[in-house]
């Protein structure tokens, strides 16, 4: 592959030596599956480095001759269109596709993500590789993803050819609302339920707060607003929340839940791990804080069936004070109520209409219990805060009330308490 991060791919049956050989990444990939974490592999199939061997050999016979676009062009692109009848093969489509199954079954790996999808211009190649890709994993589950930008659902839906998609839109709207304070709350709503543009199931869109493509939030907060601390901080821990709560499957980018400051290029970009090592001055704290934020979220994912499911349903919005809130649940009876302050406002007592239960609720972000009564509840609200409401039950013998949590300014000292009573 090429220098820009393998983005331009030369040989498709050849390991990067850079990174490493052929054995040391088969022994990663069977590490990982060992942990129960599973491998999709970035690939590129619009397009190749000009000096990709077959490029030299006959250009014209793997490649389109020009670009089908040339603003949006990095290599000769494959052409899935042409048929040679001499030899009965769709020479490109064979090539890719026995790529395609020897890494699935030489490394055992569990999905692919299609870069520059769009590009490619051809549902019926896409549908092709996939379903050959699927056939070499056999029985176990296979997830193939694109980056389809910008993002639609024909290319996951009934006739798509794709599992998920980029879900390029979230990502725009939520960074608005983090970095320029754009409370559009229609917009944020039709990123939390993808249904709004008419995208099916959980599976089908991958968010994201960022990505290799894009500097991370906290440098565009500090680059564009000059935030920085623990106000910077509060605006990802906001945004964690509602990428995690969404109907999707959430996308980390390494570094991203450590709080890694660092512009994007196209170098080698170790994660850098002191972020998260013991000081003596504790001048890591809000990175620390973060990491067990994003665990705990995680967690709460793995273990309430409320995720599971597309159901969501948004129980109160209001424009003045632009305060959103929306109710998860799960058939099997777990309820999770999502309570957004996009505002720059603290809201001391706030009255939230329309909880779906009488009783108790956990709220998992301080880590206390509070008694719904007459479907409403009161909460302090932060600027550019989130809360999560855990159903209990109506019954529920409480052990922490939020008048016990007097001695904790509901602030971020009180949650980095929390968290790390959630961690133990």
């Amino acid at each position: 592959m090429s220098t820009f991060r393998g983005y331009n791919p030369r040989y498709y049956f050849a390991i990067e030596t850079s990174y490493g050989t052929t054995a040391d990444l088969k022994e990663m990939i069977d590490e990982l599956h060992k942990n129960g974490i599973r491998v999709i592999l970035d690939s590129v199939y619009n397009h190749s480095d000009c000096s990709s061997p077959l490029t030299q050999i006959d250009h014209d016979y793997w490649y389109h001759h020009n670009p089908k676009d040339i603003t949006m062009s990095w290599g000769p692109e494959w052409n899935y269109n042409f048929y040679d009848p001499k030899y009965n093969i769709w020479p490109a489509r064979k090539f890719v596709g026995d790529s395609v199954r020897y890494m699935v079954e030489e490394f055992h790996i569990d999905g692919i993500r299609f870069d520059a999808a769009r590009q490619i211009q051809n549902f019926d190649f896409l549908h092709w590789v996939v379903k050959e890709a699927k056939k070499a994993a056999g029985p176990k589950p296979f997830y193939c993803v694109a980056e389809f930008l910008p993002d639609e659902p024909c290319i996951t839906n009934i006739d798509g050819p794709m599992d998920g998609c980029w879900h390029d839109s979230f990502y725009w709207a939520l960074r608005d609302l983090l970095l320029y304070d754009n409370t559009d709350i229609n917009r944020l709503k039709a990123g939390i339920d993808c249904r709004q543009k008419g995208y099916l199931g959980v599976t089908n869109v991958v968010n994201y707060i960022g990505n290799h493509d894009h500097d991370r939030m906290l440098v565009e907060l500090g680059k564009e607003r000059c935030i920085f601390g623990e106000e910077a901080f509060k605006r990802i821990r906001l945004g964690v929340v509602i990428q995690m709560t969404s109907i999707g499957i959430p996308m980390i980018w390494m570094g991203e839940e450590i709080g890694e400051y660092k512009e994007k290029t196209p170098d080698v970009a170790k994660v850098d791990w002191s972020l998260i090592a013991d000081r003596e001055d504790n001048s890591n704290k809000h990175n620390k804080t973060l990491l067990a934020f994003y665990r705990g979220l995680v967690l709460l994912r793995k273990e309430n069936k409320a995720f599971f499911q597309t159901n969501l349903a948004f129980i109160h919005e209001d424009h003045s004070t632009k305060v959103l809130a929306y109710q998860r649940w799960a058939n099997s009876g777990e309820h999770v109520i999502v309570v957004v302050n996009i505002s720059g406002n603290f809201l001391a007592h706030y009255r939230v209409p329309n909880i779906p239960f009488n009783g108790w609720w956990h709220e998992w972000t301080f880590d206390y219990d509070v008694k719904v009564e007459n479907n409403e509840v009161y909460l302090d609200l932060a600027e550019h805060e989130a809360k999560i409401l855990v159903w209990l039950g109506e019954n529920w013998l409480s052990t922490k009330t939020v008048s016990q949590l007097d001695d904790l300014s509901l602030n971020s000292n009180s949650t980095e308490a929390t968290l790390e009573q959630q961690q133990q």
